[in-house]
């Protein structure tokens, strides 16, 4: 089997296993979805690309007029550090097709659908098994996702990016919770799916804290080895997951492509 066809069953695996398990840890829970909120108080759905995000994004312009509002504000002076990013923020400072020699970056379309968080067995592979879908908790005020190809087409990997966006505290405690279960997690299931060999990769040193882990997602019948880099800056988390069916030892997020994220982002947000 080519490289090139192998892909695009990762890629076909991918987007089944992550609707698969949007929609399962969304559907009987659509009722908790709608009410459920942040430990600010904002809702889970008005947060996220796709059906939320109408909402979002009118709840975002209302923040910035406000924001220009308030007296004493200048709003061309760069957020606090502490202060939530705007949706607007964060698809300016996502990374596009050409930021990265050599890959593509799209709408991630199906990968897109991040779900209400559903509980996982055991209870402490729980941040792990949230991280699938780009789901926390506390969850995030606004987020986007992106997916991203190598322009090799004999390049079997396919990488998901996902800028989550934090009130004060809230990403250090998302991440000081995925530190923890990376360390403890050894195998689990989650919404129909199992999921193994859950691994903690050394920390990438990256940004102001940063987790790595790698695990092996049954989906659809098929093993898919997946790596995780979890970065955050601020009160933003920038988490990239990559799967490869090919090379299940050698699976990696690109470190080019995380680079290039982070730097991006500051760029924007200076």
């Amino acid at each position: 089997m080519s490289r090139r066809i192998t892909r695009t069953l990762v890629a076909a695996s991918v987007v089944v296993g992550l609707g698969c398990a949007s929609a399962c840890a969304g559907g009987d829970d659509k009722g908790k979805k709608a009410g459920r909120t942040s430990a600010t108080g904002q809702s889970a759905d008005g947060s996220k690309d796709g059906a939320g995000a109408g909402a979002g994004a009118a709840e975002d312009k209302d923040k910035d007029k406000d924001r220009a509002k308030a007296p004493g504000k200048d709003s061309s002076v760069a957020p606090d550090a502490d202060e939530p990013l705007t949706r607007a923020q964060l698809k300016k400072a996502a990374l596009t097709t050409g930021d990265v020699k050599g890959y593509k970056v799209e709408g991630a379309g199906s990968a897109d659908l991040q779900g209400a968080s559903s509980p996982a067995r055991p209870a402490k592979c729980q941040p792990v098994a949230d991280m699938f879908l780009f789901t926390t908790d506390p969850v995030s005020r606004t987020s986007l996702s992106r997916g991203v190809t190598a322009k090799d087409e004999t390049d079997a990997s396919v990488t998901t990016l996902a800028l989550l966006s934090y009130g004060s505290g809230e990403a250090d405690d998302v991440l000081a919770g995925l530190r923890k279960a990376t360390g403890e997690c050894t195998a689990y299931q989650y919404v129909g799916y199992k999921y193994s060999e859950v691994k903690e990769l050394a920390d990438p040193k990256l940004g102001d804290e940063s987790v790595a882990f790698r695990l092996v997602a049954s989906i659809e019948g098929a093993e898919v080895p997946a790596a995780y880099t979890v970065v955050r800056d601020g009160s933003t988390l920038v988490a990239f997951s990559s799967m490869n069916m090919l090379d299940a030892d050698e699976v990696e997020v690109p470190a080019e492509l995380v680079e290039a994220q982070l730097a991006k982002l500051k760029k924007t947000t200076a």
